[in-house]
């Protein structure tokens, strides 16, 4: 490989919310962690060259997002990565995708009023939602019944789509997005499809941007090159906003509302090198990753055949249904996860299913085997541990 991710980088002492912030979701400092859904791998190195040449410049003035290098970067990389031609006039910016989903239900909800997410469900949506006083309303990733029940409802108003999902990985077919559009057009209900993880698709799997499947005026993409090139602490985002004058009223909003007119000069040098440098790194790393969810599935096949469990068809985390084993994995596993294993591993019910586990193997190959084994004792001492009790 050209690119190396098996060496270790320290994350200590970074401020880093997954290693130096891990006491803050677990009782207990220390913990070797595989939680929050950023990598330990440093950016590309065309990326931090990048960097580097920009602060070398010594000047970082408020800055347009709005230029032809940005534009021409995310549109050309819609172009090679996933043959679709996006129109650029209807790009906006915001400094995260939660900023620019919640600006957007603010536009296209009231207090009181539905939306719809896809169960297992990422917790920032939930935030986000339930934050701004409107009904979360899930529905199974495969429950096609329940999502036309809700999308029904007289006050449903908007559907969050996570594609790929997260924390599934499940990258949505052709024949699904048409479904949901068809059923979102059929009940007026808006989209808002957030695509962070579509770059992280695995070899085999095709990510189909929504673009292709909008309709009507209230439709809305957004995305980050961050957590496909891991930058997420330069805080930028971007997405499209189909109608002409709800774009123009989420400009003006984030502009003049809430003042976010100007974005971080180095976010917008991030994306445009990655998109513009980054396409071979971003292979080694897919590539690199599907290896550490490979060893997953074939240690748990071997370890607890009747899980099933395979790899996913996108991205580096490992969404386990621990079900089948009869145990409960957000009581006494995660104590054995925590006090004995010294593991952080973010329980399902964090994303409202109790009986799973996300781990996530954005890591070099030695920490995920680590993180991997200390699973498998947890789950093989807890099911020992209830058959003492169940003789």
């Amino acid at each position: 490989m050209r690119y190396d991710f098996d060496t270790p980088v320290d994350r200590h002492g970074t401020w880093c919310v997954q290693w130096d912030g891990v006491a803050d979701r677990f009782p207990v400092p220390d913990l070797l962690p595989f939680t929050i859904s950023d990598m330990d791998f440093r950016s590309p190195p065309e990326v931090l060259d990048a960097l580097t040449s920009r602060i070398a410049h010594g000047v970082f003035g408020y800055t347009d997002w709005r230029n032809d290098d940005f534009r021409g970067a995310i549109r050309d990389w819609y172009r090679t990565r996933y043959a679709t031609d996006v129109d650029v006039d209807r790009l906006v910016y915001a400094p995260s995708v939660l900023n620019q989903i919640a600006q957007l239900l603010r536009m296209w909800t009231r207090p009181g009023e539905g939306v719809v997410l896809h169960t297992p469900t990422y917790d920032g949506f939930r935030k986000a939602v339930l934050g701004l006083g409107r009904d979360m309303r899930t529905v199974a990733v495969d429950d096609w019944a329940g999502l036309e029940r809700e999308l029904a409802r007289p006050d449903t108003r908007v559907l969050v789509l996570c594609s790929p999902h997260n924390p599934t990985g499940h990258v949505w077919t052709d024949g699904e997005l048409r479904r949901v559009a068809e059923l979102a057009r059929a009940h007026d209900v808006a989209v808002i499809s957030d695509e962070i993880h579509s770059d992280l698709a695995h070899e085999g799997q095709v990510h189909l941007p929504w673009t292709r499947y909008a309709d009507g005026p209230r439709w809305a993409l957004v995305t980050s090159a961050s957590k496909s090139f891991n930058f997420p602490a330069l805080s930028g985002s971007y997405g499209f906003v189909g109608d002409p004058d709800e774009h123009a009223e989420f400009v003006r909003r984030m502009g003049h509302d809430e003042g976010l007119e100007s974005p971080a000069v180095l976010a917008l040098t991030a994306h445009v090198a990655a998109y513009r440098e980054g396409g071979a790194w971003l292979d080694e790393l897919r590539a690199y990753t599907y290896g550490n969810l490979l060893l997953l599935e074939e240690r748990l096949k071997d370890a607890f055949p009747e899980l099933g469990w395979r790899v996913p068809d996108a991205g580096y985390l490992a969404w386990i249904d621990l079900r089948p084993l009869g145990i409960v994995a957000d009581g006494g596993l995660q104590r054995v996860l925590v006090e004995r294993e010294r593991v952080a591993i973010m329980p399902g019910g964090t994303y409202g299913e109790p009986g799973f586990v996300r781990l996530n193997l954005g890591c070099p190959r030695g920490k995920a085997e680590a993180g991997i084994e200390a699973l498998v004792r947890a789950v093989a001492g807890v099911r020992a541990d209830a058959a003492d009790w169940n003789p």
